[in-house]
C-alpha cells in the first residue's frame, strides 16, 4: 500500500546494478589508487622534498572539493532516482492496465502523462550532468595548475643547479603517476555519492520488518487441531491508518463446519476481517483478539495458519503458467484426475476442455487469457485442491451469472464436507443457503441471524433483498 510496484522494481534493478558497478569497478580502483599515490610520493620525496610538498598540496584540495560536491551530487542523484521510480510506475501501470487504457480512450492522456514525467526526469539528469561537468572542470583546472607549478618550479631548481635534468624528468613522470590517481579518487568520491543513495534505497527494502512468529508459537499439530474449531472475533478494532478505523467493535462466533455469510456495502470492512483472520494484516494486541478452536491466531505460525485457510479473492491472481499448474499450485504432485475434479466442482472444467490445449493452455499475464468468470472459477478450483478446513470466498462469484453461481454453490455444498465456509457477497442469492449471515455497515455489525430472521427484521438485509428481487423480476420480464 505504501510503496508502488514500479518504484520497488526500480530499486531492485537500477539501484542494485549501480551498487554492483561501484563495488566491482570503483572499489577495486581504490586499492590501485592508494598504491600508486604511496609509491609516487615516496620516490618524489626521495628526489626533492620542496617540489614534493607542492605536488602533495593538490591532494587535499581535490579531496576537499570532491567532498563538497559529494553532497550536491548525492542530493541531485536521489531526485533522479526517485523520479525514475515514478516513471517506472507509470510504465508498469499502463502496460499492466493496457486494456483499461484502451477501453476508456486514455492512450493520448497516458502518453502525455508519461512524456511529461520523462521530460522532467530528463531535465533532472541534465542538471546533474551540468553539476558533474563543473566538478570535472574544476578537477582538470586544479590538475593542470599543479602540473604547471611543478614544471615552473622544477625548471627554476634545474637552472639553480639544485635539481638535475634527469631527476626533474623522472620527477615529472612520478607526478603524472600521482595526479591522475588523485583525480580518479575524486571520481570514486562522486560515484560513492550515487552508490550511497542507491544503497539507502535498497536497504529500505532489506530493512523492512520481517514477518515473525511469536517465540512461544503453538506447534503445527496443535494448529491443525484448533483450526477445526469455532472462529471467534472478540472486540476487534482495526484501521490501516491509526485515526481511520475500518472495523469497530466486532464480536462474533462462526461455528465450526457452518456456512457463514457476510453482507455489506463497499468499504464496510468485509475483506478486512478476512485479511485479519488470515494474518495478512497483524492485529495489535490492544485491538482485540481472534481465536480459532480457542487458540489465538497470533500464537499460531503464519505458515501453518494460512496453509489451513483457503481464500478466493474478488480479483484473483493467476500466474503466467498453464491452467493445470495454476490449479495444482498447492500440490505439484497432484494428478490430472484430482485437478479436473476440483475444476468440475468450480464449474470450469467444461470451459477449459473447450480450449485448444485444454489444461495445458498457458494463462497470459495476470490471467488475461481467461474471462473474469473463468479466472474466478479457476481460482476456486485452486483453493479447493488445498482441502483447507476453513474456506473464504471473498465476493469470488461476482463475475459469474446467477445460474452458474447456483451450480457452483450446489457443488461446493456437496464437496466441502466439514469445512467452515465464509461467503462474502453483494448478491443475496449467494448467501441464502448460509446458516447465519452478518450485515456490516461502516465497519460495524448492524444485523445478525439466519436468512429468514433477517427477512423478518425489515432492516438493511431486507431492503437489499427486495431491491435485488425486483431487479431480477424486471430482467425476467
Amino acid at each position: 500500500m505504501k510503496n508502488k510496484t514500479g518504484d520497488i522494481i526500480q530499486r531492485c534493478t537500477s539501484d542494485a546494478e549501480r551498487v554492483r558497478i561501484f563495488i566491482a569497478e570503483q572499489m577495486v580502483s581504490v586499492v590501485r589508487i592508494v598504491i600508486m599515490m604511496g609509491l609516487s610520493l615516496y620516490f618524489m620525496f626521495s628526489m626533492d622534498w620542496r617540489l614534493s610538498l607542492v605536488a602533495a598540496c593538490a591532494i587535499p584540495v581535490i579531496v576537499g572539493y570532491s567532498a563538497f560536491f559529494h553532497a550536491k551530487i548525492g542530493g541531485s542523484f536521489e531526485k533522479c532516482d526517485e523520479n525514475e521510480g515514478i516513471l517506472s510506475t507509470i510504465a508498469q501501470e499502463n502496460l499492466t492496465g493496457v486494456r483499461v487504457v484502451r477501453a476508456f480512450g486514455r492512450e493520448e492522456f497516458e502518453r502525455k502523462r508519461f512524456e511529461k514525467q520523462n521530460v522532467y526526469y530528463t531535465g533532472l539528469w541534465i542538471s546533474l550532468m551540468k553539476l558533474m561537468a563543473v566538478f570535472w572542470g574544476i578537477g582538470d583546472f586544479i590538475s593542470g595548475l599543479q602540473v604547471l607549478l611543478i614544471l615552473v618550479l622544477g625548471s627554476v631548481f634545474c637552472v639553480r643547479g639544485t635539481l638535475s635534468a634527469g631527476e626533474f624528468i623522472a620527477f615529472l613522470s612520478y607526478n603524472m603517476m600521482l595526479i591522475w590517481p588523485v583525480r580518479q579518487l575524486g571520481r570514486v568520491i562522486s560515484e560513492m555519492s550515487k552508490a550511497g543513495v542507491s544503497i539507502e534505497r535498497i536497504m529500505y527494502i532489506m530493512n523492512s520488518p520481517v514477518e515473525k512468529d511469536r517465540d512461544n508459537a503453538v506447534s503445527r499439530e496443535e494448529t491443525d487441531k484448533a483450526l477445526k474449531g469455532d472462529i471467534i472475533f472478540e472486540n476487534v478494532n482495526f484501521g490501516y491508518e491509526p485515526d481511520i478505523p475500518i472495523v469497530s467493535d466486532i464480536n462474533l462466533t462462526i461455528p465450526a463446519g457452518s456456512t457463514f455469510g457476510i453482507l455489506g456495502s463497499t468499504g464496510s470492512g468485509k475483506s478486512t476481517l478476512m485479511h485479519l483472520l488470515n494474518r495478512l494484516y497483524e492485529l495489535p494486541e490492544e485491538n482485540g483478539k481472534i481465536t480459532i478452536g480457542g487458540v489465538d491466531i497470533a500464537d499460531m505460525k503464519a505458515e501453518d495458519l494460512r496453509r489451513n485457510i483457503g481464500m478466493v479473492l474478488q480479483e484473483p491472481f493467476l500466474f503466467s503458467r498453464t491452467i493445470s499448474e495454476n490449479i495444482s499450485i498447492t500440490n505439484r504432485n497432484m494428478s490430472m484426475e484430482e485437478i479436473r475434479k476440483a475444476a468440475k466442482i468450480a464449474c470450469v472444467d467444461e470451459a477449459i476442455t473447450e480450449f485448444k490445449n485444454g489444461y495445458d493452455t498457458v494463462v497470459g499475464e495476470r490471467g488475461v487469457t481467461l474471462s473474469g468468470g473463468q479466472k474466478q472459477r479457476t481460482a476456486i478450483a485452486r483453493m479447493l485442491t488445498s482441502r483447507a478446513p476453513i474456506m473464504v470466498f471473498d465476493d469470488s462469484l461476482s463475475a459469474v451469472d446467477a445460474e452458474t453461481d447456483a451450480r457452483i454453490r450446489r457443488a461446493l455444498s456437496e464437496s466441502l464436507g466439514d469445512s467452515t465456509v465464509i461467503l462474502i457477497s453483494h448478491r443475496i442469492t449467494t448467501l441464502m443457503q448460509a446458516d447465519q449471515i452478518m450485515v456490516l455497515d461502516k465497519g460495524r455489525i448492524v444485523e445478525m441471524g439466519t436468512p429468514d430472521e433477517l427477512l423478518e427484521k425489515n432492516g438493511i438485509y431486507r431492503k437489499i433483498y427486495d431491491m435485488q428481487l425486483s431487479l431480477s423480476e424486471d430482467e425476467t420480464a
